[in-house]
């Protein structure tokens, strides 16, 4: 069963708030982030690299020592401030009409090291390092992790009637994102909503992984180093944002490639059918219907996939997966494609950019072609957890992404 506790958020007052909120670290490049960046912008803190002209380096340490600086006097210029006491916190999100909401609470160090905070995906150790060493220098998660849980019904019910007052955040971002945010300030529904916690058997990471593991790994850090550790120190805990698993939805993560493997587009195409049914649909944009269906852009047209039977095995929680039938049968099988995490001849292209960034990318000659997946289900990425298997890279999108700086929790009281 997991560990949650409340936590006394260091947050911007309620007037600025859009202004301090940001996109997530790792949507951005450098040069994006100083050109979307406010003067209030949590990007200052999370991308410090971006206030040097040129733009330094992020990894360097003037970025480390800048993101110290610009966390420091955010607070003393009152755009971030902490709250008095520790308060669950509500956090809703906005997309194409459609609302999933979200508790921000502490989550337990301990759980993750024991695996009751399940993963779905690896961690570099090099991204974990970059991480951990943000945690470390501003003591403090700065931003959240995103995880699920099985739905509950009391939860559901106490977060029902706390969304049902006005809210204290409650804007729409540029990118036409709904951000709403609430404050569980009652102790009974604090006590209680730590007591249901208390009977939920997992977590489920479904983005930021490698935040997740530098939360964890510097929390113990810290507790090695302590020898009066008891447990309860504030570094037995970091933040995150968790949302019942039926709010949730994954959207598709598409792959395009550089190259044919020396084959021509009709050489090619022919040797697809000896794994999958190939329909031509010609020039306007064909989406997957189901599982194990796919579309394919090549040669200005788009094609329906369909793997055969015998090709997948769909009472394997990793074969069933189409990312596992698309690596198997055509990256790896045809275009010598075997390590999709190092290999430069693929890139892969989030679903909320649409089909059409596909078709732009081939029609561009960047790329000779592109494939289209439907979207894994939250059940497919529970299955896997549960089980300690691992999904393949680039399997998951959601959206929308958290925004970063409503929310803060410092490892020291």
């Amino acid at each position: 069963m997991v560990k949650v506790k409340p936590f006394a958020a260091v947050r911007p007052p309620k007037a600025i708030a859009s202004e301090v909120a940001s996109r997530p670290y790792d949507v951005l490049n450098s040069v994006e982030a100083k050109a979307e960046a406010g003067e209030k912008s949590l990007l200052h803190i999370i991308k410090p690299e971006i206030d040097f002209d040129p733009i330094i380096d992020e990894h360097s340490q003037p970025a480390y020592d800048k993101a110290v600086e610009n966390f420091k006097l955010w607070q003393q210029k009152q755009w971030l401030v902490q709250d008095p006491k520790e308060n669950y916190y509500v956090y809703a999100q906005t997309m194409n009409g459609r609302t999933q909401y979200g508790l921000v609470v502490c989550a337990n160090v301990e759980d993750y090291m024991t695996g009751k905070i399940k993963k779905h995906e690896l961690t570099r150790k090099d991204k974990e390092e970059d991480r951990m060493i943000h945690v470390r220098i501003q003591d403090a998660n700065i931003e959240p992790v995103f995880f699920a849980y099985p739905d509950n019904a009391e939860i559901n019910a106490i977060v029902e009637k706390v969304v049902s007052k006005p809210a204290e955040y409650d804007f729409v971002a540029e990118d036409g994102f709904g951000h709403h945010f609430w404050v569980i300030e009652d102790e009974a529904t604090i006590k209680r909503i730590t007591e249901i916690f208390a009977t939920i058997p997992a977590f489920y990471v479904a983005d930021g992984h490698h935040r997740t593991a530098a939360a964890a790994l510097v929390g113990e850090e810290k507790r090695k180093a302590n020898p009066n550790h008891t447990g309860d120190e504030e570094y037995n805990f970091f933040m995150a944002v968790v949302f019942p698993e039926s709010h949730l939805k994954i959207i598709d993560y598409n792959r395009v490639v550089k190259d044919l493997n020396g084959m021509t587009s009709a050489e090619f195409i022919e040797k697809l059918k000896a794994d999958f049914d190939i329909v031509e649909k010609g020039a306007e944009i064909y989406k997957p219907s189901g599982l194990h269906n796919f579309s394919m852009y090549i040669d200005g047209k788009w094609y329906s996939m369909t793997a055969k039977p015998g090709t997948y095995n769909d009472a394997d929680p990793i074969g069933v997966l189409d990312v596992t039938v698309l690596s198997n049968l055509v990256f790896d099988k045809l275009l010598d494609i075997k390590d999709l995490r190092t290999s430069k001849r693929i890139d892969f292209v989030g679903g909320i950019r649409g089909l059409g960034e596909l078709k732009k990318r081939v029609d561009s000659g960047e790329m000779v072609a592109a494939f289209a997946l439907y979207p894994v289900s939250m059940k497919q990425l529970i299955d896997i957890a549960d089980t300690g298997n691992i999904m393949p890279p680039k399997t998951t999108w959601f959206e929308p992404k958290l925004r970063s700086g409503l929310a803060i929790h410092k490892l020291s009281k």
